[in-house]
């Protein structure tokens, strides 16, 4: 059986799209300053509180542009859409490849996280805290989960990209309405979570249209994305913000709205809008700093949050000033300060990480590549709900993403791959 290296898949997709990349890149960078800029945390000795700056009246309306998660979605469909086009060795092989640069970086999150909580309890770390930050910290897989899924489909939806083309995120976009009129017309929530197929297949898709040149109106894109999210949320059942919100009665994240797929389509015509001052910007030497350590940022972001918590909120006791208030913009410099002293040296250390191995790859067929998709996913998504917290389920995850890596490498017989 034929082995196939590493090195020609990458070289096959080695020219890039700029804009695409600064898209991940500011994607990813607004992400992590959301994530850092909104907890609201007070601790009482025993148990630490945990609130939402965004849950201030009349802020919502930031995340409709804070909210990227769309155009991470966006630019990963350009971005697939021009490796898969460039790839060799057939799909399943290139499914292969995506694979495992999807899931190695996730072994030294795993090998650090897993043994953490009980070392952290052993040495006092109060209970509570300690489970939020373990369950935090694989709570944020769901995005990777999710995207998955669009690695997985992309084979097929670039066959019906290339036979109706913007027909496709049209039906997808149906499919949301029909999802969310069914949910809220028989009141079972858990029909939603059809969405996560609809909505972030649909915004996928829109960057298979982005990369063959098809999105030629991104002004009218725009206007119609952001006025139907505006008609939904001042008519329809749907929240303000983009975000989920302590105490309201519903999200347009978990699962994702019609009102979410509105916003997306509205932001990708904005910044696609904004396409030739964005190319203006001179960040090339920033892209080429920050674009191999993406996925480290992304990982160790929430890891980072939680240490200077625990040093600040409490061990030293500092509450989060009012959001919004004078205190709150004068600590916010040295809290983002802090932050990314602490995120340098993850970095430094895991960064090495983000790329595989050059290790030869197994010619996959199907079977295999499913097989391991569905172990790589079953990984994501149990972590995703258990995140790192002390049990068996954590466990058993780590060990179907090894062996979902493992599928990838060659069978060895009698010394030799094959």
């Amino acid at each position: 059986m034929t082995v196939l290296l590493d090195r020609p898949v990458r070289q096959a997709s080695a020219r890039r799209d700029p804009f695409i990349d600064m898209l991940r890149i500011f994607g990813m960078a607004l992400v992590v300053l959301q994530h850092w800029s909104i907890p609201v945390l007070a601790y009482d000795g025993a148990r630490l509180a945990t609130g939402n700056a965004l849950a201030t009246p009349g802020i919502w309306v930031i995340t409709w542009i804070s909210q990227v998660m769309p155009l991470v979605f966006f630019a990963g469909g350009a971005a697939n859409a021009i490796s898969f086009r460039r790839a060799a060795g057939g799909a399943p092989m290139w499914l292969g490849v995506r694979l495992r640069r999807l899931a190695w970086p996730l072994l030294p999150l795993a090998a650090v996280w897993l043994p953490l909580p009980h070392l952290l309890a052993t040495l006092g770390v109060p209970e509570q805290p300690l489970e939020t930050g373990a369950k935090l910290t694989g709570q944020l897989l769901w995005f990777l989960a999710v995207y998955l899924i669009a690695v997985i489909a992309t084979p097929l939806l670039m066959r019906l990209h290339e036979r109706h083309g913007a027909r496709v995120p049209l039906v997808l976009g149906l499919g949301a309405v029909a999802a969310d009129l069914l949910r809220f017309g028989t009141g079972v929530d858990a029909l939603g979570y059809l969405n996560i197929v609809f909505v972030w297949l649909a915004v996928h898709q829109l960057g298979f249209l982005y990369r063959d040149g098809m999105l030629r109106r991104p002004g009218v894109l725009a206007l119609a994305g952001y006025g139907t999210a505006a008609l939904l949320v001042a008519f329809g059942p749907y929240p303000g913000s983009m975000i989920g919100l302590p105490g309201a009665e519903m999200s347009n994240m978990a699962p994702p709205t019609l009102a979410m797929l509105a916003v997306s389509v509205g932001q990708i015509g904005l910044f696609t809008l904004l396409r030739p001052w964005i190319l203006r910007l001179p960040l090339d030497r920033l892209v080429m700093w920050a674009g191999p350590r993406i996925m480290t940022v992304y990982l160790w972001h929430m890891p980072a949050l939680f240490a200077v918590t625990g040093v600040v909120v409490v061990l030293a006791g500092v509450e989060t000033p009012q959001p919004f208030s004078g205190g709150w913009f004068a600590g916010w410099p040295l809290w983002l300060a802090m932050l990314s002293l602490v995120m340098a040296g993850l970095l430094r250390a895991f960064a090495r990480f983000e790329e595989p191995p050059a290790l030869p790859y197994r010619a996959l067929g199907w079977g295999a590549a499913l097989a391991a998709s569905v172990l790589v996913g079953g990984a994501l998504l149990t972590l995703t709900v258990t995140g790192f917290a002390p049990g068996l389920a954590p466990l058993l995850a780590v060990a179907a993403l090894g062996g979902g890596l493992l599928i990838t490498l060659p069978r060895v017989r009698n010394n030799q791959p094959v």
